[in-house]
C-alpha cells in the first residue's frame, strides 16, 4: 500500500481478548482499509497473537513489530512508532474500541489540511484507576458494536471529565490511551517515549510535556472518542511504580507544574495550578517570585524554601547561612511539595521560612517531603 493517512499504533502484551475487540472495531472503520494501517508493538510472540493477525489479514493492514522482552509500554510504542508510515499517528491502548466513523472523521476534521495539533480523545467508561478489577466480563464484539453505534447517534457528549474541566496545564490531560498527532511532528522532535519509566504510569505525561515544549497545541477532542474495555487491574501495584515514575519526571523536568502533578496527580494539578503559582509567589514575598530547593556541594544537606526573585536569582545569603558559602551542587526551581529524590537521601534537611509561608496543605507537603528524603529531624530555621 502507498503511505496511508493514518497509522494506528497499539502497544501489546498478553491481552488477546482486548486486542481482538480492538481489531474488530478497527475492521469496522468507514475509512477505507488502504488508507490506514495498524502497527502493533508486540512484546511477545505467541500462537494466539499470530492467529489473531491471520484472522484479520483480509480486513486490516496489520504491521507487527515483535520483541521478546519484558513488558514496558513505552518500548512497545516506540517499536511501533518507528515503523509507522501514516501521515497521522493515532496512539491507542489495546483496551480501546473506536466507533466506525472515528478515523475518517478524525482525519477530515482535524488533520486533512496539515494541521499541527495534538488531539486527545475522550475515554468512555474509564474510572481513572480508582479501584481494583479482579474479574473481567468481556462481551462479544456485537455487544460493543451496539454500544458504539448508540453512542454515535448524537455523539457521546462530554462524558470524559477532562472535556468539561478547565484546561490549564497543556500536557496534564494527554493520556495516551487515545491521542492523535502528525507523524512529521514526532519525527522532527524525536518524540519517542522515555524508556526510563517502568511499570504503570507517567511515561505518557512526560511525553506530552515534550510535545507541549514544541509549541504544539494539545487540545481535547469532543468528537474524537473511544470506548474503554475492561481489563484486570491492581491499583496498589500501579501506585508502587507511579510514585517513582513521577519522581523521575520531576528530576528530568523540575518545574512547578510537574511538582504539583507529582504531589496531587495530573487531573488535580491542572485545576489547582493557578492557585498554587499565586501561593508560591506570595511565599517568596516578591512580585513574580518563586521558591527553589538547593542541594549542598557534598549532597548531604538539602535546603527547601529558598526565595527566588522575578529575574530568577535565588537568595544566596539565606542559603549560605545554612550550608556555607561554597557553591551548591544543585538548585531546582521547585517549591518542594514534591521532591525528585529517594527516601533517606540526605543527612539533613532544612526548611526556610518562605516554604513555611505556603498555605497549610502545601506547607505540610513540604515538611512531609523533607522528612521522607532526610534521615534526621527536619531543621526549621528563621522566623
Amino acid at each position: 500500500m502507498s503511505d496511508p493517512k493514518i497509522s494506528v499504533v497499539v502497544p501489546y502484551r498478553d491481552r488477546l481478548d482486548n486486542l481482538r475487540l480492538a481489531f474488530a472495531a478497527l475492521a469496522d472503520q468507514t475509512l477505507p482499509t488502504d488508507e490506514f494501517e495498524v502497527v502493533v508493538g508486540a512484546l511477545e510472540l505467541s500462537d494466539g497473537y499470530l492467529a489473531l493477525c491471520r484472522e484479520y489479514a483480509d480486513r486490516l493492514h496489520v504491521v507487527s513489530v515483535v520483541a521478546a522482552v519484558p513488558w514496558q509500554v513505552g518500548h512497545a510504542r516506540n517499536l511501533a512508532v518507528r515503523q509507522a508510515t501514516g501521515e497521522v499517528l493515532v496512539l491507542m491502548d489495546v483496551d480501546m474500541a473506536l466507533p466506525p466513523d472515528c478515523l475518517a472523521e478524525l482525519y477530515e476534521r482535524h488533520f486533512g489540511y496539515g494541521q499541527r495539533v495534538c488531539l486527545v480523545g475522550q475515554m468512555l467508561d474509564y474510572d481513572n484507576n480508582t479501584g481494583d478489577v479482579v474479574e473481567v466480563d468481556l462481551r462479544p464484539y456485537e455487544h460493543y458494536r451496539k454500544v458504539l453505534a448508540d453512542l454515535a447517534v448524537d455523539g457521546p457528549g462530554a462524558v470524559d471529565p477532562r472535556v468539561t474541566a478547565r484546561h490549564v496545564i497543556p500536557w496534564s490531560f494527554a493520556w495516551t490511551a487515545l491521542v492523535a498527532l502528525p507523524r512529521a511532528l514526532v519525527t522532527a522532535h524525536d518524540l519517542t517515549f522515555d524508556r526510563n519509566f517502568h511499570g504503570y504510569g507517567v511515561e505518557d505525561l512526560e511525553w506530552a510535556y515534550r510535545v507541549a515544549r514544541t509549541g504544539t497545541p494539545i487540545v481535547l477532542g469532543r468528537d474524537f472518542w473511544g470506548l474503554h474495555l475492561p481489563h484486570l487491574r491492581d491499583v496498589a501495584a500501579n501506585r508502587r511504580t507511579e510514585g517513582p515514575n513521577y519522581r523521575y519526571f520531576l528530576r528530568k523536568w523540575p518545574a512547578n507544574d510537574v511538582e504539583l502533578a507529582c504531589a496531587v496527580g495530573d487531573f488535580e494539578a491542572n485545576e489547582a495550578y493557578p492557585d498554587f503559582r499565586r501561593a508560591v509567589e506570595a511565599a517568596a514575598a516578591t512580585p513574580g517570585g518563586s521558591l527553589a530547593v538547593v542541594r549542598d556541594g557534598t549532597s548531604s544537606h538539602l535546603v527547601l524554601g529558598v526565595p527566588v526573585d522575578a529575574s530568577g536569582a535565588w537568595d544566596t545569603a539565606a542559603v549560605a547561612d545554612v550550608i556555607g558559602a561554597a557553591p551548591p551542587a544543585e538548585v531546582l526551581p521547585i517549591a518542594g511539595i514534591a521532591l525528585p529524590y529517594d527516601d533517606d537521601s540526605f543527612a539533613r534537611c532544612t526548611v526556610l521560612p518562605a516554604a513555611r509561608r505556603l498555605p497549610g496543605a502545601y506547607r505540610e507537603r513540604v515538611l512531609a517531603e523533607a522528612r521522607r528524603v532526610g534521615v534526621g529531624p527536619v531543621d526549621l530555621v528563621g522566623d
